[in-house]
């Protein structure tokens, strides 16, 4: 399933009001929770949070991944955060992240939740696609463009 199908108004942030890390990742988790997308946010976080403590999902040149599987949702579930500032999110090439896209997935799903990964690892090489993303002013204008542009 492509990316604009996953992606909602009511599930995009602009802008992110979080300055740290972990802040981030509970602004995105609480994003899905208020949406309804969520079961259990603190259940949905600590999935979040000991995947991150492998291995940073931030992919550098501005994008950050978090992911994880957790029994706290019953399906593919995507938020979308942007930072204009910036945050340092332990990105693999130091730089701060912009964009965000926090993926969870019931464990069971393994097909959807990499078909997601792989799609925005690939928007993330169409660089005029994430200058684009970083000038939108509403998650509205967000919605548009990944359904314009059809990632």
């Amino acid at each position: 399933m492509p990316l604009y199908e996953q992606i909602e108004k009511k599930t995009v942030k602009i802008p992110l009001k979080s300055r740290r890390k972990n802040d981030v990742l509970k602004e995105l988790v609480k994003i899905l929770k208020d949406s309804g997308k969520v079961k259990d946010s603190k259940s949905a976080l600590a999935a979040v949070l000991k995947r991150e403590d492998l291995a940073s999902t931030g992919l550098g040149e501005g994008i950050a991944v978090p992911h994880a599987k957790t029994t706290a949702v019953d399906t593919l579930t995507i938020a979308v955060g942007l930072s204009p500032k910036g945050i340092d999110f332990d990105s693999i090439d130091d730089e701060p992240a912009h964009i965000f896209f926090l993926i969870l997935a019931p464990p069971d799903q393994t097909g959807p939740h990499l078909q997601a990964l792989t799609s925005i690892a690939q928007m993330n090489k169409n660089k005029e696609f994430c200058r684009e993303i970083l000038q939108m002013k509403s998650s509205a204008d967000v919605v548009e463009l990944f359904t314009r542009q059809q990632i």
